[in-house]
């Protein structure tokens, strides 16, 4: 960094510690109405999952009663939400999707 005298006096910039923007995860949570093959198309749509690692998450939100999709950053995770969210509700199904700070 570059330093500066004025006055007599000497001034040194100073770097400052900008600390990262917080995560979150979107999750899928588990409901007795929405079918499996909705939830893995979901998965596939809008978190770019293969089959495979769509079908596991799946399984996991199936048997723990929830799966993380992703972690994006505020706005990037609050618009997946959003996207998941109207889509099944157009499909009539109840399935929730939601965000939590990582």
């Amino acid at each position: 960094m570059a330093t500066k005298h004025q006055d007599g006096s000497l001034l040194e910039a100073k770097r400052s510690q900008v600390a990262p923007p917080p995560l979150y995860k979107v999750l899928l949570l588990n409901d007795d109405f929405t079918p499996m093959d909705f939830v893995i198309v979901v998965l596939q749509r809008f978190f770019g999952l293969d089959r495979e690692h769509a079908t596991r998450i799946m399984l996991k939100v199936h048997t723990e009663g929830r799966g993380v999709c992703g972690v994006y950053s505020r706005d990037v995770a609050a618009t997946k939400v959003q996207q998941v969210t109207t889509f099944a509700r157009s499909n009539q199904h109840p399935l929730a999707c939601v965000m939590e700070e990582n």
